[in-house]
């Protein structure tokens, strides 16, 4: 026994050592507002939740959402504009970015972007047109023009912003068959089957789901260990669960559940940002106007029980995420030009507010690096 206390030891230093290491992350924003110039990056301290070392990584014109290569070495980013494109940056080895390319996101109001799970395409959801498209990944890192597109079609309940279709958020599912679009003008989630050999897409009826007229969905998360998904849904302040069958992709609704407190009548509020905690026994929203995070714990057969509506720390909490140890939750502001730190407790899944926070103008993403 006495022979394996120092590498016991040795295995123990490796591993706090490891947790205690500063976690890279970046930041797109909106250069019209807040001041900002493009795409910042920081550094979190795993053990303190301390925020270090912010610069200006890349000089971009609103660079809003971010995505990250599963390598860790290329980083890209959707351009919000008339003309919507996705752009393409190496990641030095001091963090800075080195501009690759850009390319044509098949849209306008370019709002959301993802690597698919092979490292080998872009996708990009276009909220203005309403549209989706697959970039394919060049040797360099570069984007390729689009190898795939689809233009989603329909309305639903709401005639001041449900007249047509507005493609919100796409999702890759972790075996890389099937893709998510929440489309906030017609109340689906369209679903696809995806070829990334290929770079294409095909509109799947039996794995696009629905939620109830009105809601409004936004953004999606895939449950990493059992077949659950969940969407955000802005405009009633819900998040429906589904059941995912991942050989068929089909979604079946489980249930909504209000992100607010019942006191609070909804008025001025809207959904964002949803995750699921790493452990996946607990799930996170963000509320623009209550500006709070509702937790809410997962049970085993996909249903959710409100834990806590904790306070965001900042104004208009646009995104949030968790860091990749999963003791932090960090959170956007964009209309308080700030991100803030919350401490996350694994075992309740409830958010302590600290006194760690960063000044950066209209926050819209943050995406940590993939260790």
């Amino acid at each position: 026994m006495k022979l394996l206390r120092p590498l016991t030891v040795m295995l123990a230093l490796l591993t706090s050592a490891a947790f205690a290491a500063d976690s890279p992350f970046y930041v797109g924003t909106y250069t019209k507002t807040g001041g900002s110039k493009g795409i910042y990056r920081y550094l979190l301290d795993s053990e303190s939740g301390k925020i270090t070392a912010g610069e200006l990584a890349a000089e971009a014109k609103n660079p809003s959402f971010l995505a990250i290569h599963p390598g860790g070495k290329l980083l890209y980013a959707a351009t919000e504009g008339a003309t919507g494109e996705a752009a393409a940056y190496a990641i030095a080895a001091d963090g800075t970015l080195k501009f690759l390319n850009k390319q044509s996101a098949k849209g306008n109001g370019t709002c959301h972007i993802v690597v698919d799970p092979t490292g080998q395409n872009v996708l990009v959801a276009n909220y203005g047109s309403g549209t989706v498209a697959v970039l394919p990944i060049q040797p360099d890192g570069g984007l390729g023009e689009a190898s795939s597109f689809h233009q989603h079609t329909g309305s639903s309940a709401d005639p001041a912003r449900q007249k047509g279709p507005h493609a919100h958020s796409i999702y890759v599912d972790p075996a890389a068959k099937f893709v998510y679009s929440c489309d906030l003008g017609t109340d689906r989630i369209d679903g696809y089957k995806f070829d990334a050999a290929k770079g294409t897409i095909t509109l799947d009826e039996t794995a696009t789901g629905k939620v109830p007229p009105g809601s409004g969905p936004r953004h999606l998360a895939l449950h990493p260990k059992q077949d659950t998904a969940y969407v955000i849904n802005e405009m009633l302040s819900t998040v429906t669960g589904f059941r995912r069958d991942p050989a068929t992709g089909a979604l079946t609704a489980i249930d909504s559940v209000s992100t607010l407190p019942p006191a609070f009548t909804g008025k001025g509020n809207s959904t964002a940002e949803i995750f699921i905690h790493p452990n996946g026994k607990f799930l996170y929203g963000s509320n623009r106007g209550h500006d709070s995070i509702a937790v809410f714990a997962i049970s085993s057969d996909g249903q959710l029980a409100l834990v806590e509506h904790a306070p965001a720390a900042v104004k208009v909490p646009r995104s949030f995420a968790l860091d990749p140890t999963g003791q932090w939750l960090l959170t956007a502001g964009q209309d308080s030009n700030d991100i803030a730190v919350l401490k996350v407790d694994p075992a309740t899944g409830k958010l302590t507010a600290t006194a760690h926070r960063v000044e950066v103008g209209a926050p819209v993403c943050i995406m940590f690096v993939p260790r």
